[in-house]
């Protein structure tokens, strides 16, 4: 079959997704260097980058490890699973953007992520959703892998890495994402609420339940759409470079 050629809107958010990967491999040397702090040799760091693939989980994994030792394990392999339940949602949302086929979908699973969802759902056309979806993902897998392994070998020379900010580059890449969908009155409402809960009850509740409460608190106030209008609202154009 004929591949059709990429036009010149598919090769704008082929840069897209590039960035992002790039962004992403920033706060990939934090993790390598944290999980390496915390504990974990090399092949384990790697390992979890590879098969695990969720940096919010990741950070959560490592992060419990670090505070509670090997005791605290299975604390921390629950606020990875909990942390980790986003992408099933995710997925639910970009399964008509990945198309049909057994081994299409099982790849996508695996980079079905913050950025490759948030970069494909921006998009204008079927097409320029797929795109984004799938050189998002690659870019942020090959770019995650590689950094983690950096960050793991530079491990202690490093230092604190709250120094640097690496320790808030995940979340400043993913309000980054964020950030040019808040157009609308009922956009803002539904972020800003979660924000202020999530904010609330992380020094109350364990790790990981503070983004499901959000979550939740998000949907109640973006289904209501108390803030937004009768009709549909316009998707924003797609995230900058």
């Amino acid at each position: 079959m004929r591949r059709t050629p990429w036009s010149v809107d598919d090769r704008a958010v082929a840069r897209q997704g590039i960035a992002v990967g790039l962004a992403a491999a920033a706060y990939g040397i934090s993790y390598g260097a944290l999980a390496v702090a915390a504990g974990l040799d090399i092949w384990q760091t790697c390992v979890m980058s590879l098969l695990m693939f969720t940096g919010g989980s990741q950070f959560a994994l490592v992060g419990v490890i670090a505070t509670g030792g090997v005791a605290a394990g299975p604390a921390a392999i629950a606020s990875a699973a909990i942390l980790g339940i986003r992408n099933g949602v995710y997925g639910i949302r970009v399964a008509p953007i990945v198309g049909a086929g057994r081994w299409r979908r099982f790849a996508a699973a695996w980079i079905t992520i913050d950025e490759s969802s948030a970069v494909a759902t921006t998009q204008l056309t079927l097409r320029t959703q797929r795109v984004g979806f799938w050189v998002t993902g690659l870019s942020v897998f090959v770019g995650w892998n590689l950094t983690s392994l950096i960050g793991g070998l530079i491990g202690n020379a490093l230092g604190d890495v709250r120094v640097y900010g690496l320790d808030a580059a995940a979340a400043a890449a993913f309000l980054g994402l964020l950030w040019p969908r808040l157009r609308q009155l009922q956009t803002v409402a539904v972020a800003t609420a979660a924000a202020v809960i999530a904010a609330v009850t992380t020094p109350l509740l364990i790790p990981g339940l503070p983004v499901l409460v959000a979550g939740v608190v998000a949907v109640v106030v973006g289904a209501f759409n108390w803030f937004g209008g009768r009709g549909p609202q316009p998707e924003p154009p797609g995230i900058p470079t």
